[in-house]
């Protein structure tokens, strides 16, 4: 008898035959693994009607055209304790699973009286069907990931449920009867809309485990406190205000999670339990109003999903929320255009023409986004959500938004949040009421004020001690004044300059919306270098020197100003704005001293590494990683990749561009979009992967001996203004950076041909996947499922592999 699908079977065929005829395999039938598996199905229903009886376990896919017709079978399963019904084994352009056809059962259903396990998540029930609160037998019900608006009442006659699961559907309130299911020991209720819960939900006894996270709850209801086998209960995500002092009583409480929500206020006993999780609760602070008219109604705003070939969509009135593939979404508040709208946009990689940094920003955000049309303006700021890499917080540096201004051409940072969306990604928010490019970007904090005619003071944030003070009259008109600090510890300096006695203040950098000097002389105070103070330091080695942005060079001005010294600061008057710094050395050449300092602070020493995978030798990652990434990168590597070891190390800038070329017979077996004569093109950027995966073969002959070759690294040009001009010709003097081997073995032929046989032998890649990941080939598929999931099946059902070879391999590999 032939196995459908056995999880414990290991099939040596690869080949299904033409008009498979399946065969029930002991007491299950699991067919949601095919996507013909409802046809199949039927034929057992139709053809082998004897052996229904026998089947207990029984797996259909809800996403198969023919689940309707195949549901209408089931009550012939009369022995059956355990279906499942479920979808979501598809998914779409943004990796969701696509919920299945099912939003009913037949009535017949409910003659399953053995049923023991139940599960249709990942449907599109709008309401349970009576047939199900009808299999009273139950202990088992999974029903998330639904449209689920309310439950039946008499679902309390399912006496003998222990795990109910509801998470992720439309559901705004609890049945009373939710109390009668004495036997319920784990409900999963979270990611739904309940505005409040039943006081009868304190008659579960015997709950163990409560999920009522991501909802709309204020308040609980006081008899939550008797519910005595509670052992975690998650309430984070909600609107709570206040908690029940008596949770904390529950004798076998393990985890009790309130996080994010709005408790100003909390009982002393929920405090002192160990067990509590309170963080993202403005606990202490003033009592807020309520919630604002445009926060309440975009909790109602419909959603709207663009697929990645979908290049425009359309905003109505009522205002909408707008997710865009990689992770984007947009909120158009209702109002916020006069009439029907349609917005076109894309999704760019980084590249010199769409992104500019300044001297010490960092590109965060691995993708950037163009909205159209441009300068279009809107009724109601937009808020704009970008996803970036997890970067670890540093006092001297913020996050930030950046656009291009269609209409003074210049691009300017956004005010905005940012909150952790995942282990490794974070969101970035901002508002705005026009569209161009955006991309998120870290730079050093920047502190501000308007200066009127009466003067002002500006302190840094970042270090108290900097200041600027501008005396009355300065100036006529009212001007924005904006400053940024650069910290310099005193063990950087000593590597840059190889001298221990060199120390230096933090680098103050001042602008101004105005390009007119003041009108008198403004005050700046600096503290002295780390380990110098007035009552010791050498006045002959104190230098004060004046940046200039443009050019990069750094001026000693020190006999030009009067620089007075206190204890632990320097003071001096300027009347117009650049970079200020205070130098404490003793060598000479100060100016080019600061030069070769300032140029080593924004540059970042890299090694490039060039791996091919042992599978596929022709497969090729290349890579450039900051310094003492390199080693651990290649360690976690090794299992699928071998390689030389990576380059010694250079310096690139924070947007550089460089070129990977392959030499000595080795070349790309096709042309790429980022491919240039040959090389192929990076942009660097010191918080991305910096990674490509190409595919490459040889112009020599293979077929008895290995090719040896190498695949070299080249500069190339660096964005406008990163580098003063002599840099810049320096490095245009030396292009080559490093160099690394590639060795291509001769080739294998299958069944050991001869070479007369071999000569037209070829085995070409696949055209699946993109420069940044890599093109896909047989050899491996399976060496990517960890990364993509179950979806590893169908590519390699495109590949032409059965059904049964993939359960093969992934019971091989399981």
């Amino acid at each position: 008898m032939e196995h459908l699908l056995d999880p414990q079977w290991e099939g040596t065929s690869t080949e299904e035959p033409a008009s498979p005829t399946p065969h029930i395999a002991g007491n299950r039938l699991i067919l949601d693994v095919y996507l013909d598996g409802c046809k199949r199905f039927l034929q057992v229903t139709q053809n082998e009607a004897s052996d229904l009886m026998e089947v207990e376990f029984l797996r259909l896919s809800s996403n198969d055209a023919m689940i309707t017709s195949a549901v209408a079978d089931l009550p012939r399963f009369s022995h059956l304790r355990s279906l499942i019904l479920k979808g979501g084994h598809l998914w779409d352009d943004y990796g969701r699973c696509q919920k299945g056809l099912l939003s009913t059962l037949p009535p017949d259903l409910s003659k399953l009286s053995l049923l023991r396990h139940l599960d249709l998540s990942f449907n599109n029930f709008s309401e349970l069907p009576s047939c199900v609160t009808a299999l009273t037998s139950l202990n088992s019900l999974h029903l998330g990931h639904n449209q689920l608006r309310t439950l039946p009442d008499d679902i309390g006659e399912m006496i003998f449920l222990t795990d109910l699961f509801l998470m992720s559907n439309q559901l705004a309130e609890l049945p009373a009867g939710i109390g009668q299911l004495k036997n319920l020991e784990k409900m999963d209720v979270s990611e739904n809309k309940l505005l409040s819960l039943p006081e009868e939900i304190g008659s579960l006894q015997k709950c163990m485990d409560l999920d009522l996270s991501a909802n709309n709850l204020a308040d609980l209801p006081e008899t939550m406190c008797n519910m005595m086998s509670l052992q975690k209960l998650f309430l984070h995500n909600n609107v709570l205000v206040a908690v029940p002092a008596g949770l904390a009583s529950l004798p076998h409480l393990s985890r009790l999670d309130l996080q994010n929500n709005r408790l100003r206020s909390v009982p002393i006993e929920i405090i002192q339990c160990s067990c509590v999780y309170l963080q993202g609760n403005p606990i202490g602070e003033p009592e807020p109003s309520l919630l604002s008219e445009d926060e309440s109604q975009s909790l109602d705003m419909k959603e709207l999903y663009v697929k990645a070939e979908d290049k425009s969509f359309c905003v109505t009135t009522d205002g909408c929320w707008v997710f865009l593939p990689y992770g984007f979404h947009l909120c158009f508040p209702p109002g916020s255009v006069s009439c029907n709208t349609r917005i076109y946009y894309q999704i760019l990689r980084p590249d010199q023409q769409h992104v500019r940094l300044g001297h010490h920003d960092v590109l965060l955000s691995s993708r950037t986004l163009e909205l159209q049309p441009h300068g279009i303006q809107f009724l109601q700021d937009v808020e704009i959500n970008i996803p970036f890499a997890f970067l670890k917080p540093e006092p001297k540096r913020e996050v930030v938004i950046r656009t291009y201004g269609d209409t003074d051409e210049k691009w300017t940072d956004l005010s905005t949040t940012t909150k952790e969306k995942s282990t490794h990604k974070m969101l970035a928010t901002c508002k705005t009421n026009h569209f161009s490019w955006f991309l998120v970007v870290s730079r050093l904090v920047e502190d501000y004020c308007e200066v009127s005619r009466m003067g002002g003071l500006l302190f840094s944030s970042v270090n108290q001690d900097i200041r600027v003070e501008f005396p009355p009259g300065a100036t006529v008109e009212n001007r924005m004044v904006r400053m940024q600090v650069l910290p310099v510890s005193k063990n950087i300096l000593a590597k840059i300059t190889g001298d221990s006695e060199t120390s230096a203040s933090p680098l103050l950098s001042l602008s101004q919306s105005s390009s007119a000097n003041f009108l008198s002389p403004l005050k700046i105070q600096l503290p002295l270098p780390t380990g110098v103070t007035g009552d010791t330091l050498d006045r002959s080695r104190l230098f004060l020197l004046h940046g200039d942005p443009r050019a990069q060079t750094w001026t000693d001005i020190t006999n030009q100003v009067v620089l007075e010294i206190t204890h632990i600061y320097a003071h001096f008057q300027v009347d117009h704005f650049s970079w200020y710094w205070i130098l404490y050395t003793a060598k000479s050449f100060v100016s080019d001293l600061a030069m070769n300092v300032y140029k080593n602070l924004r540059t970042h020493k890299v090694n490039f590494v060039a791996l091919q995978r042992k599978r596929d030798p022709e497969q090729v990652l290349l890579q450039c990683l900051c310094q003492n990434k390199a080693e651990s990168t290649v360690k976690k590597l090794q299992d699928r990749y071998k390689g030389p070891e990576p380059s010694d190390l250079v310096e690139l800038l924070e947007g550089e561009q460089f070129f990977a070329t392959f030499e000595q017979g080795l070349k790309l077996h096709s042309d790429r979009p980022d491919c240039v004569n040959g090389r192929i093109c990076f942009v660097f950027h010191s918080h991305l992967k910096n990674k490509k995966e190409v595919y490459v073969e040889s112009s020599a002959d293979r077929m008895d001996k290995d090719v040896k070759g190498q695949v070299s690294f080249y500069r190339g040009s660096v964005p406008e203004g990163l580098l003063p001009e002599e840099f810049t010709k320096h490095r245009k003097g030396s292009d080559w950076m490093a160099s690394l081997p590639i060795k291509l073995p001769k080739t294998k032929y299958p069944n050991g041909g001869h070479n007369k046989e071999r000569k037209n032998y070829f085995l070409p890649p696949l055209n699946i996947g993109n420069p940044e990941v890599g093109y896909l080939t047989e050899t491996n598929l399976l060496s990517i499922a960890s990364q993509i999931g179950l979806d590893w099946m169908n590519i390699g059902l495109n590949l032409g592999l059965s059904y049964h070879e993939l359960q093969r391999i992934s019971f091989n590999n399981r």
